[in-house]
């Protein structure tokens, strides 16, 4: 039985929100401030789109490999200690990515900041999941979402304001995610820890064995598909926001396009998508027919997307927002995730399902590149990388179990 009762505005879930928010804008400040600030290490168009997308892929390879650790370390040891151990890894890492001096150094830092970027979400959703009562979680998830993502919002703006035409100023922003991170840690001190996994703590089961995961094949299956549900999101953001100016000028939009705006556009309506998915889930008492509502949409901005040939910069953007909002199912997708595990794993899977899913953007852009040798077009490539991704997306869906009415009060394994 829950010992207290939270609402969606709750300290647990504000906390979480503003947590969220620094994992954002430090998850998604290369994507913004990427191009000035690999010129300013030197590097041409060419090595900028070429290192660019290794540095990302690197960054989403650190996020998988701190999924699982954070995960398993969250139902070892507790939601609170991993929020605390990964807030000091990433800030530390941004720190740190204000002094880097090469295309390498840059890869290490992001690498290493990506393990501790991977453990903010999920411990966090976890958290209030297991807080709030069943009819309020999904609008809870939602506001730590809603809230979070607008760090995306957040750091555009800085960047506006600290870098210079000369494309110096960059780091500082790097330097701000860190001290973020700090004040964060502070926040943190006044929020309990979940009373779900406080009673379980000396129970005779398996906590945070990540292996539990594929020794059952329903078990399996069920993690597969809270993972594949995921995909669209980082398609739309890795690809098609990040590499907007690449697009772009393939179908000559009129106009300088700055990839930071267009990530800054997207992630403002997604914000909203995911506030506005909680109601609706709650209003259809469906977490599933919600996700469907929003595929839809994301594939209306998608073709949007591909059909702007001679159209101006600011349709672009207007496009970006449209895939943004359609995207913006993403604290559906993770609450689904953590509401169809037992309390012994569910941290684990909470942490590693988002991960896995950032982390798929190295299949997806391999996928991409892919596409692009075989066609020799990279707009084809593009939607077609889109088409198989949301297709995928969906059958996933389709196969997930319903788990809105879910209480969430069990052991996974347990006999």
């Amino acid at each position: 039985m829950q010992e207290k009762k939270y609402g969606i505005l709750s300290l647990p879930v504000l906390v979480a929100a503003l947590g969220y928010f620094v994992d954002i804008y430090d998850l998604l400040l290369f994507s913004i401030i990427r191009i000035p600030s690999l010129k300013s290490l030197g590097l041409n168009d060419e090595q900028i789109a070429k290192d660019g997308l290794f540095i990302l892929n690197i960054q989403m390879i650190g996020l998988l490999v701190g999924g699982i650790l954070w995960g398993v370390l969250g139902d070892k040891k507790g939601r609170l200690k991993v929020l605390y151990a990964s807030i000091i890894l990433y800030s530390l890492g941004n720190i740190a990515n204000g002094f880097v001096q090469t295309v390498d150094q840059y890869a290490i830092i992001r690498f290493i900041t990506g393990i501790g970027l991977a453990g903010e979400l999920g411990a966090g959703i976890t958290l209030v999941t297991e807080l709030l009562p069943k009819e309020k979680r999904g609008l809870g998830t939602s506001m730590v979402a809603g809230i979070g993502l607008l760090g995306a919002v957040f750091a555009f703006f800085l960047k506006e304001i600290f870098i210079q035409p000369d494309n110096t100023g960059w780091r500082i922003c790097y330097f701000i995610g860190g001290g973020l991170g700090g004040l964060l840690l502070i926040l943190r001190v006044g929020v309990l820890e979940s009373f779900m996994f406080k009673s379980i703590q000396n129970a005779k089961v398996s906590k945070g064995n990540f292996l539990m995961l594929f020794t059952n094949g329903k078990r399996f299956r069920k993690y597969l598909l809270a993972i594949l549900i995921g995909l669209p999101n980082w398609y739309v953001i890795g690809i098609l926001i990040t590499f907007s100016k690449e697009f772009g000028a393939k179908m000559n939009v009129q106009g300088a396009i700055d990839p930071g705006k267009a990530v800054m556009y997207a992630y403002a309506a997604i914000s909203v998508g995911d506030i506005l998915i909680g109601f609706v889930s709650n209003w259809l008492k469906s977490r599933k027919k919600a996700l469907y509502i929003f595929y839809v949409l994301t594939a209306i901005g998608i073709i949007w997307f591909f059909n702007l040939h001679g159209a101006s910069v600011s349709e672009l953007y207007l496009a970006c927002a449209v895939l943004g909002f359609g995207t913006g199912m993403w604290a559906i997708f993770v609450t689904m995730a953590a509401e169809q595990f037992g309390t012994n794993i569910r941290a684990t899977v909470a942490t590693t399902v988002p991960n896995m899913v950032r982390g798929s953007l190295t299949i997806i852009s391999i996928l991409f590149a892919w596409l692009q040798g075989q066609t020799g077009d990279y707009l084809k490539a593009g939607w077609i990388t889109g088409v198989i991704v949301l297709s995928i997306a969906i059958l996933a869906a389709v196969f997930s179990e319903e788990t809105y009415h879910k209480d969430l009060n069990y052991l996974e394994g347990a006999v």
